[in-house]
Parts: C-alpha cells; sequence; structure tokens
C-alpha cells in the first residue's frame, strides 16, 4: 500500500462539522461519527451509507474480518474501494484497532502488546502497523490502539517494557506514514489511565506521534477527575476521542441518558481545546439494535454540544436525559 498520497482527503473532510445542518441552524464546531463495531450486523458499504445519511461526519472504522479485514489477502485492493466510498460519501475517519478476534479465534482480543512470546507480540505489533498503513491509504486522522491486560505472573516492570519495545515498530510505521498513533486508557489493562499514559510517553521518550485516545465513558469510570476536566487535561495528547455515557465504577458503555455523565460541560471542554479529529460513538454492544442507536445518538450529541462561537451554556438544560 502507497503511504501518504491520501492525507488531503482527510484535510477536505474536516469543515463537515462547521456547516449549516439540515434544519438551517448552525452546526458544531465538532465532529461526530458512529464505530463501526457498533454497527457489526451490517454490512460495512451499508453501514457507510448509512452514518452518511443521517449526518454524521465521520466514522470510527475498527478493522474486522466482517467489514475491513486487516488479514484479507486482497487488503490493498480492499482499501482502495473504502476510500472511494468514503470520499463520495464525505465521511472522516479514524482507523480503531478493538476487535475482539481478529487475531485469534480463541481469545479476546489476543494476542496483546504484552504476552509472554514475542512472536505473539509481533503479531499484535504487525496488526498495528498494517492499522497504520490502512489509515494512511484511507486519509485517516489517527489509529487507535491499547496496552492489552496484564498477564498472570507478569510483574509491572516487564509488562512496561514489553509494552514499549512492541509499540516501537509502530510509532516507526506512524512516523513514516504521518499518522498519530492514539493509545487508548482501557479499565483493566497495563495502561488503564491517563497517569499510565503519561508513564508510557515518558519511557519511550515522548515521541511526536504518540497521542491519547480519550474515551469520555471510561473518565466517568474511573478517572479522580470528572470528565470535563479530564479532557482539558488530555488536550496537548488528544488525537482521538470516544464517547458514550456510562456510570462511575462500572465498564459498561451505555446509551447516551441511561448512565451519569453531564455531556454540554464535556463536549464545551472538548471544543475549547481546538481537537479537530472525530468524536466516534461506541457502542459495541449495541450492535443488535445499531442503526436505531446511531439514529439516536447524534441528535443527542448535537443538542448537548456548544453552537460555534459559543463556549457558555449556562442556564441551557442538560442533554443528558
Amino acid at each position: 500500500m502507497s503511504r501518504n498520497q491520501n492525507h488531503g482527503r482527510a484535510d477536505r473532510r474536516t469543515d463537515r462539522g462547521s456547516n449549516p445542518t439540515v434544519d438551517g441552524t448552525a452546526g458544531s464546531p465538532l465532529r461526530f461519527g458512529y464505530g463501526t463495531n457498533g454497527l457489526a450486523d451490517l454490512r460495512l458499504d451499508d453501514a457507510l451509507a448509512l452514518l452518511a445519511d443521517l449526518g454524521y461526519d465521520g466514522v470510527g472504522l475498527t478493522l474486522d474480518h466482517m467489514h475491513l479485514d486487516p488479514l484479507a489477502d486482497d487488503l490493498a485492493a480492499r482499501t482502495r474501494r473504502v476510500a472511494r466510498r468514503l470520499d463520495a460519501l464525505g465521511l472522516g475517519v479514524t482507523v480503531e484497532t478493538g476487535a475482539r478476534y481478529v487475531l485469534d479465534p480463541r481469545r479476546k482480543h489476543g494476542p496483546s502488546l504484552l504476552d509472554p512470546d514475542p512472536d505473539d507480540r509481533a503479531r499484535r505489533a504487525g496488526l498495528l502497523v498494517r492499522a497504520v498503513e490502512v489509515a494512511a491509504d484511507l486519509g485517516a486522522h489517527a489509529v487507535h490502539c491499547f496496552s492489552g491486560v496484564t498477564p498472570a505472573g507478569t510483574d509491572p516492570d516487564t509488562a512496561w517494557k514489553r509494552l514499549t519495545e512492541s509499540l516501537t515498530p509502530v510509532l516507526d510505521a506512524a512516523a513514516t506514514a504521518g499518522i498519530p498513533l492514539a493509545v487508548e486508557p482501557e479499565p483493566g489493562h497495563l495502561l488503564s489511565s491517563l497517569a499510565d499514559f503519561h508513564t508510557l510517553r515518558r519511557l519511550l521518550g515522548d515521541p511526536e506521534l504518540l497521542g491519547l485516545t480519550l474515551d469520555i465513558g471510561h473518565c466517568q469510570c474511573l478517572e479522580p477527575l470528572p470528565p470535563a476536566d479530564c479532557v482539558r487535561a488530555a488536550a496537548p495528547w488528544l488525537r482521538h476521542v470516544q464517547i458514550e455515557d456510562m456510570r462511575r465504577g462500572v465498564h459498561e458503555h451505555l446509551p447516551f441518558g441511561d448512565g451519569e455523565i453531564d455531556f454540554p460541560p464535556v463536549l464545551e471542554a472538548l471544543a475549547a481545546t481546538g481537537y479537530q479529529g472525530l468524536t466516534v460513538v461506541e457502542l459495541p454492544r449495541h450492535s443488535h439494535a445499531g442503526p436505531h442507536f446511531a439514529e439516536r445518538s447524534l441528535p443527542f450529541l448535537r443538542r448537548a454540544a456548544p453552537a460555534p462561537g459559543r463556549t457558555n451554556r449556562s442556564g441551557e438544560p442538560s442533554a443528558t436525559h
């Protein structure tokens, strides 16, 4: 696959979110997407068409066997077709790598970057390198990834050493392609918090292409700061955002209004950072009703988001419920 040639495609998509909406009102400066891991029962072409019809600005594209299979022999040709389709629909894209069984049909998210077997770690790193190449050909604004769960019997120093060594070739590929690698703090993983992200950043020497995926629900679930404060704290490293509702202490991705998050302050904080990437709805366990939740989610987010030029939403009702 060629690299860098399609980066202009992503730039051409960045102004969709500031256009007037279909009802003539001003749109939010934020750009909203929906994750294909929440539309797993749809063909990829149908999922993309649905999101464009609903008015989404982009898609969080999880590389998986049912959509854009990263292990397919004809991946390059498939990627070119998807790139043309994204262009035709005017959709931006982030490449996500959270497929449950794409590498191993028996181990969820296995193998990981922390596995004891170096060949297994190399398989995961190889998948991420391939994701970077796909992202370059799609004109994506980032590649998402995560650390994985620390294997039983592995001490923290060993786990961090494996993670940094495994990510080194991925970051090299990201630097060559000019695509940020956005690591997600995931509850239960070695890298589970914003503090852990900074640990990784220091261990790797603060590489330019290492960024952060901030999941707003995860902030509600386990971070000591409120979600809006997490957004402000993460701003310098923010390269990708996932969003859903969640409750404190419970890692369960919920539709908007079913959890505890007050979204207007969160989206106001996000808009104030100047973040230009996609904010992607992450409802992987709701694929059985994916079109329904995709249709519900975008109006909710638009109501909760600040209008262009507005930073103070005081006096407006919360869109949380």
